[in-house]
C-alpha cells in the first residue's frame, strides 16, 4: 500500500516536490506506520527502483541460438516493454526526472541507468560470441539502444504518443534486425578471439 501510494504521489507531484506526509495522506496511514518501514522518503524510492529491476531480471529469457532467435528476442521485448507499461507512474518517474533536484534522487536514477546499460552491454557482447549480434562496439550499441527504448517507453507512459504494445514490440524486432541483431548464428568466437566454423547464414535473397 505505502509502495502504491508513494510511485503515485512522486509520478503527480515529482519525487522533488513530494513529502512523507503526501505518501501517508494517499496511503491513509499515520507518519509512524511509514518509519516502521521505510526510514525517509529516498528508501521507498530505492525500493520501487529494486523491485522494477526484480521484475526485469525474471521476465527475460537466455537466447539460445540452437531454437528461432527472433522469436526469443522479441519475447524479451516483449516482457521489458509490458514490465516498463505495466507501472506507467514508476515509469514516469525513472524516465523524466529533472537532473540536479535532488542529489541522492539522481544518483539512484543514475545507478539505475548505469546498471540497465551494464546489463544491455554484456548481454550485446555475449551475442557477439554467439554470432546473433554484428561486431562492433558493444557499449556503444547498448548506449544507443537504451536512449532510443526509453524515449519511446516514456511517450508510451505519459500519453504523449501513446501506441499498442504490440506495434511498439515489432517496430523495435524490425528495427534491431536492420541494425546489429543477427537472425542466426554465425562463426562464434573462441576463447583466443578467433571465429569457430559454424553454420552458414541463409541467404536473403537480396
Amino acid at each position: 500500500m505505502l509502495l502504491r501510494a508513494a510511485r503515485d504521489v512522486f509520478a503527480s507531484r515529482g519525487y522533488h516536490d513530494a513529502k512523507v506526509e503526501d505518501v501517508c495522506d494517499a496511503a491513509n496511514v499515520a507518519k509512524g506506520t511509514y518509519y516502521l518501514y521505510f526510514k525517509d522518503k529516498r528508501a521507498v524510492l530505492e525500493e520501487l527502483v529494486d523491485g522494477l529491476f526484480a521484475r526485469l531480471g525474471a521476465a527475460i529469457l537466455r537466447v539460445d541460438v540452437q531454437q528461432n532467435v527472433r522469436v526469443q528476442v522479441e519475447h524479451n521485448i516483449r516482457a521489458i516493454v509490458a514490465v516498463f507499461l505495466d507501472d506507467p507512474a514508476l515509469t514516469k518517474i525513472l524516465l523524466s526526472y529533472a537532473a540536479g533536484l535532488d542529489p541522492a534522487f539522481v544518483k539512484k536514477i543514475g545507478s539505475f541507468y548505469e546498471v540497465t546499460r551494464t546489463l544491455l552491454r554484456d548481454a550485446l557482447r555475449e551475442g557477439q560470441r554467439l554470432g546473433i549480434v554484428m561486431d562492433g562496439d558493444a557499449e556503444f550499441y547498448a548506449s544507443l539502444s537504451l536512449g532510443a527504448l526509453k524515449e519511446i517507453l516514456l511517450e508510451a507512459s505519459d500519453g504523449s504518443h501513446p501506441r499498442a504494445r504490440e506495434d511498439i514490440v515489432t517496430k523495435l524486432v524490425d528495427f534491431l534486425e536492420r541494425g546489429y541483431l543477427r537472425g542466426a548464428p554465425v562463426a562464434p568466437r573462441d576463447g583466443t578471439g578467433a571465429k569457430k566454423p559454424g553454420p552458414a547464414r541463409p541467404r536473403s535473397g537480396k
